[in-house]
C-alpha cells in the first residue's frame, strides 16, 4: 500500500491536520493518524526495519547454505586438496561442503540484510516507529492517484516537520 505521511509534534497539529484534509474532500477512510491514543504502527502496517531484515537474511539462508555446501564439495572435488589428511577423501569433500555452508551462512547474513538486524541500524527507510516513539503524530493519506496530489498542499500548509511517500 502506498502512504502519504506528514509528521507533527503534537495531537492538536494531527487533528488540525486530519480537519483540513476532510475540508479538501479526502475521504475520512483513507486518512488515518498513528501516535498515542490514535492507531499503532504494526495497526497500520509500517513495517519495522529490524524484522524485515532478520527474515530477508533468514530467506537468504534457505538457498544460501545448500549452495554453499554444494559449491564447497565440488570445489574439494575437482582440486583433489588433501586439507585435513586425518579425514580421507570422502570426509575433505564434506569438509569442504560444510566450510562452503558456513560462507553461505555468512553470505546471508550480509548479503540478506542481517548485518542491520544485527547492529540494529534498520534501513534506508524512515525511522516512523522512532517518530512515535518521540511522542510524535503521523498523518497517513492512502495515496492512490490525486487523492496524494491533493493532500500535498493542504499537508504542506500545516507546516509538518516531514513530508514523504512509503511504500509498504
Amino acid at each position: 500500500m502506498n502512504y502519504l505521511i506528514a509528521v507533527v509534534p503534537d495531537r492538536f497539529q494531527a487533528e488540525e491536520a486530519y480537519t483540513a484534509l476532510e475540508k479538501g474532500g479526502i475521504p475520512l477512510a483513507k486518512i488515518a493518524i498513528a501516535g498515542k491514543g490514535y492507531k499503532t504502527a504494526d495497526e497500520l502496517g509500517l513495517i519495522d526495519p529490524v524484522i524485515q531484515a532478520k527474515k530477508k537474511a533468514i530467506f537468504m539462508a534457505y538457498w544460501l547454505i545448500p549452495f554453499g555446501f554444494f559449491g564447497g564439495y565440488v570445489f574439494d572435488l575437482i582440486t583433489g586438496l588433501d586439507t585435513f589428511s586425518w579425514a580421507g577423501e570422502p570426509g575433505n569433500h564434506i569438509v569442504g561442503g560444510v566450510l562452503g555452508a558456513i560462507g553461505g551462512a555468512m553470505g546471508s547474513v550480509l548479503v540478506g540484510g542481517g548485518v542491520g538486524w544485527a547492529t540494529n541500524t534498520g534501513s534506508d527507510t524512515v525511522p516512523y516507529r522512532e517518530y512515535l516513539e518521540a511522542d510524535k503524530y503521523l498523518i497517513l493519506v492512502e495515496n492512490l492517484g490525486d487523492l496524494g496530489d491533493r493532500a500535498v498542499p493542504i499537508l504542506r500548509k500545516l507546516s509538518p516537520e516531514t513530508l514523504q511517500s512509503y511504500e509498504s
